[in-house]
């Protein structure tokens, strides 16, 4: 019997459904609608490593060292659990849609054939990915204990790859002694700035950039270096532009607490570690706006632990180009917010500090209501 044709009908066939990615987010403030927000479970402190230590005063990077592979005292994450829990109702009631990723055990120890460490937390989503448009950008990490940290959010990756998103990862680094300078110090007051990390492969973390459409700006720090800036903007391609940010801090890391861009036309920067003399040519039209002197923060173990310094009074989340949900605490950046014509939406995230920061590092917007625009032309 001979076997039947092939049927060649293609019409009679179900034209399959277009995807339409569920991310989508060019810019730093269009309307938010969807975002992803760190979790506290299984926090360890980092394994001892010059990444970790560069930006410490020498005593408590002797502290650290001692307790690395341990779980964070309780008392710090419960606080710091309660205020997460806060916001992310905060933001639910404000129609915003919040994923999570796994829990995960950070003190199991894992290693590539070069180093071995234990891990950290999945508290800073902003920092090991990068959303450009519908794209997802896995970040190449210069933080041993990080190097796995996309993992507890695969099911989210995944999810939104089989809706239609772009899902990339930069080529993982080799995290070799060659990447790390041996004789780094914290340059003195008045000296050039140094960077702990060499020029031996591209590694950044995404939190040292910031978006405004076809124009990205980018601080080089001790966990992004030159290649690293060169390897994104060749992959964006010439649809895009990176600016570099002089920053004038010892010990840089993350751009989030230096530049932040709140709206179209206004920039937020940190008059500590930022020459407004000597911001890119394209900043020229903006408002450029000097933050206020930060409020002290009264409770010693907050300032002993936390990992980012004092300047986590920049690190907000704008919901839309008005409303912009920042740390109550802070009260002097949130009467300078209403001050220049924004809706500040207070919020308790200060506890948040000692696990790597406040509500933007502590975020990933994954989907805003606009379109890809040029600001600067």
């Amino acid at each position: 019997m001979p076997a039947p044709e092939a049927r060649t009908d293609t019409a009679a066939r179900p034209a399959a459904e277009p995807l339409v990615s569920p991310v989508g987010s060019y810019n730093e403030w269009d309307p938010l609608e969807e975002i992803v927000v760190g979790r506290l479970d299984g926090a360890t402190i980092p394994s001892r490593h010059p990444v970790v230590a560069c930006n410490m005063p020498p005593w408590a990077a002797r502290l650290q060292g001692l307790a690395a592979g341990t779980r964070y005292p309780r008392l710090l994450v419960e606080r710091a659990r309660q205020e997460l829990d806060r916001f992310v109702a905060l933001l639910e009631s404000l129609g915003i849609t919040v994923r999570r990723p796994d829990a995960v055990d950070h003190g199991r120890r894992f290693g590539t054939p070069d180093w071995s460490s234990r891990g950290f937390c999945n508290t800073c989503p902003r920092d090991s990915m990068l959303v450009i448009g519908d794209e997802i950008i896995e970040t190449p990490m210069a933080w041993p204990c990080r190097y796995f940290e996309t993992h507890s959010y695969r099911s989210i990756l995944k999810d939104y790859f089989r809706r239609g998103a772009r899902w990339t990862a930069a080529p993982k680094p080799q995290l070799t002694d060659e990447l790390f300078d041996a004789g780094f110090r914290v340059p003195k007051a008045g000296e050039p700035l140094r960077y702990v990390l060499t020029e031996f492969e591209p590694v950044f973390d995404a939190a040292d950039f910031v978006r405004a459409g076809r124009d990205l700006f980018v601080t080089r720090s001790n966990v992004t270096n030159g290649m690293g800036i060169d390897w994104l903007r060749r992959h964006l391609g010439p649809g895009f532009r990176i600016h570099e940010i002089a920053s004038r801090c010892r010990t840089p890391m993350h751009i989030d607490t230096t530049f932040v861009l709140l709206a179209p036309g206004k920039v937020l920067v940190n008059p500590e570690y930022i020459d407004v003399d000597h911001l890119p040519d394209v900043l020229s039209s903006w408002d450029v706006l000097i933050a206020p002197e930060p409020d002290p923060i009264g409770e010693r173990l907050l300032r002993i632990t936390s990992m980012c310094g004092k300047w986590l009074s920049m690190n907000v989340l704008m919901v839309d180009e008005k409303r912009v949900i920042a740390e109550r605490h802070h009260t002097g950046m949130l009467r300078a917010l209403e001050s220049w014509g924004f809706e500040p939406i207070p919020c308790d995230l200060l506890h948040y500090a000692p696990f790597g920061g406040s509500f933007h590092c502590a975020t990933l917007d994954v989907r805003r209501r606009g379109t890809l625009e040029s600001y600067f032309d």
